[in-house]
């Protein structure tokens, strides 16, 4: 984290050739995020051969219904078990941008939807109370969520054989066993106590999305991320990166909460006379 006490301080003059040397970068990046952009856009796709059966609010509804009409559809894997008595904090820290963007992907041809292994009912529920609209299915009992390697089972986290982002045994946020309650991170135990369970129940669920298109009746996988490939998907993320402290992230410490957890009002944080207050 930045210390905004010590930090440089400089004339305007010499700020704005700092200021442009750092644009350059920042072209640069922007050129070759266009390059990745379409190099995603060209990789070959995977014809979809199981057959899967989502609970949705109108009804049992198969991969393909879930374009409704569209020939693309996007896929947020929510972190939400079965065990699961609420979303995962920062997956809802994410989804919280969904309702703004969702719209208008629709009226481009690309459905959106987030999908959990939670029963449809509880994922109803969250929605509810966190204020969301945007469309949810359930896969509790199909293994899309397993196939699509955003769901473990308990055997392949005691064994070590969960495969996440794409490389065998990655633990990362995901425990590859069932360790002893003295071993698991305290900031482990926080998280998961905020949805209900425990530390190993919880990290049988891993975030991501997929991409998938519609052609000629079939479906068809073009893509997939996880891990920090969300990273540009996390609108809060994008903004305090623009922010004089960046993303002020204090190690073990839950440094966000879903947004009606937050102890004050945005205006209370500041002085008085804060036109927010």
């Amino acid at each position: 984290m930045q210390n905004i006490s010590n930090h440089r301080v400089t004339t305007q003059e010499e700020w704005l050739k700092a200021r442009k040397e750092l644009l350059i970068a920042e072209k640069e990046l922007t050129r070759r995020s266009d390059q990745v952009a379409q190099m995603r856009r060209q990789l070959p796709w995977v014809k979809v051969e199981k057959e899967y059966l989502f609970d949705t609010e109108t009804g049992k509804a198969t991969l393909a219904d879930l374009f409704c009409g569209r020939s693309q559809l996007l896929v947020y894997h929510f972190m939400f078990g079965p065990d699961y008595e609420a979303g995962c904090p920062s997956c809802s820290n994410i989804a919280d941008s969904f309702n703004g963007f969702a719209i208008h992907l629709m009226h481009h041809d690309v459905m959106f939807t987030a999908i959990s292994r939670g029963p449809l009912g509880k994922l109803l529920q969250y929605r509810q109370r966190m204020g969301w609209t945007f469309p949810w299915a359930s896969s509790y009992e199909n293994d899309f969520n397993y196939d699509f390697g955003v769901s473990f089972t308990e055997e392949q986290q005691r064994l070590g054989a969960v495969t996440y982002n794409y490389r065998d045994g990655n633990v990362s946020s995901r425990a590859n066993e069932i360790k002893p309650a003295d071993t698991v991170p305290e900031a482990g135990k926080r998280i998961a106590a905020t949805v209900g369970i425990d530390w190993p129940t919880y990290t049988r669920e891993a975030p991501g999305m997929s991409a998938f298109v519609l052609k000629d009746g079939e479906v068809y996988h073009t893509y997939s991320a996880y891990e920090r490939g969300l990273d540009v998907l996390w609108s809060m993320y994008q903004w305090l990166d623009r922010a004089p402290l960046g993303r002020n992230e204090e190690g073990e410490t839950m440094w966000f909460k879903r947004h009606d957890e937050y102890e004050s009002e945005p205006g209370e944080l500041g002085k008085s006379g804060c036109c927010c207050s």
